[in-house]
């Protein structure tokens, strides 16, 4: 993974080129076609992933909840909650993403403090979204 890349992604685009090059080392780029499925709800979380190009649609209980695009990241709510997943995934259009093993995020999320505090962030937005949604 090219360290000058991650700079096209809010989540990593303020961290110093040493910590950018950190993540770079602990990542993959990876090219997804459209219709796969990234993540599917009630798996086991194994890797997290940033997306560089294309969109992907997010459903949880066949209910579509939100489409993501480029600089938009997924699979973080289960890595960090230590959870089953929270919803499934699948690329819309063809995709170009980083993705992380869940090893390596905690990792990153231990020795990067401003990441970790915009990836808990995005976790209790979508978690106050989803329980908004939710019937009484």
């Amino acid at each position: 993974m090219d360290a000058k890349r991650l700079e096209n992604i809010p989540l990593f685009a303020e961290l110093s080129r040493k910590d950018r090059e950190r993540v770079a080392r602990w990542t993959d780029e990876i090219d997804i076609p459209a219709g796969y499925h990234l993540l599917q709800e009630g798996r086991l979380p194994h890797e997290f992933f940033a997306i560089e190009e294309g969109r992907v649609e997010v459903t949880k209980g066949g209910e579509h909840v939100a489409n993501l695009g480029p600089g938009d990241f997924f699979g973080e709510i289960a890595i960090v909650e230590h959870e089953r997943r929270t919803a499934s995934v699948v690329a819309t259009t063809p995709l170009r993403a980083v993705v992380m093993s869940a090893r390596e995020f905690a990792l990153m999320q231990s020795e990067m403090p401003t990441v970790a505090a915009r990836v808990h962030q995005a976790i209790r937005v979508r978690l106050a979204r989803d329980a908004d949604a939710s019937p009484d």
